[in-house]
């Protein structure tokens, strides 16, 4: 399953640069993700900028943090995962990706991330984006939508993140927000990069 995945993945970014996959995984992995966030208690106030320079800024962005790790549990499950795509777009599209960082990510009634490029400029570290949503029974009035525009800010597409929902796009191409959750939304959200870890 995952190989055919994996190609999927591929194709589209080099057609495309982006691709929105339902049903993607398995949504027993989904569950048992959002079953291990709901268990996270020190979850941060995500920053903006750089790692040397972060801030806090609530007119940007209102979601918090918890960084994934190899657990031999289900966040390592997903990570197997991961791992399996950077070999694979490694082996097909030659892009050097040295290694995979990924959070949780939870958004509270009212929070948001305003639209951004998940590459720094003058900064060719992050690759390839990947976010895996794990709302079960999300719907239209619950916000929390994704939306993605091209290069020149013109609006692509909208995203409702529904559990077992993958989305992967290149890094520098594609500006993106997240419009207001009214109710609790969980998400993974994770970067492809060429730099040292």
């Amino acid at each position: 399953m995952s190989k055919k995945l994996y190609e999927q993945i591929t194709n589209a970014l080099v057609e495309d640069g982006y691709i929105i996959i339902p049903h993607a995984i398995q949504n027993e992995l989904s569950s048992k993700l959002l079953d291990a966030a709901k268990q996270i208690n020190n979850f941060k106030r995500a920053s903006i900028s750089r790692a040397n320079n972060q801030q806090i800024d609530d007119e940007r962005r209102k979601d918090k943090i918890s960084w994934l790790d190899y657990d031999n549990g289900v966040q390592s499950e997903f990570l197997h995962f991961t791992d399996g795509l950077k070999e694979y777009l490694n082996r097909e599209l030659f892009l050097g990706l040295t290694y995979f960082e990924s959070h949780f990510a939870i958004y509270e009634e009212g929070d948001f991330y305003e639209t951004h490029l998940d590459a720094f400029k003058d900064s060719k570290n992050r690759v390839v984006t990947v976010v895996y949503y794990l709302n079960e029974n999300w719907e239209e009035g619950d916000g929390g939508k994704l939306v993605i525009y091209d290069e020149d800010e013109n609006y692509l597409k909208t995203v409702l993140p529904h559990a077992d929902t993958l989305v992967v796009f290149l890094s520098d191409r594609f500006p993106h927000e997240v419009l207001q959750a009214n109710t609790i939304r969980y998400s993974i959200a994770g970067w492809f990069r060429v730099d040292k870890r």
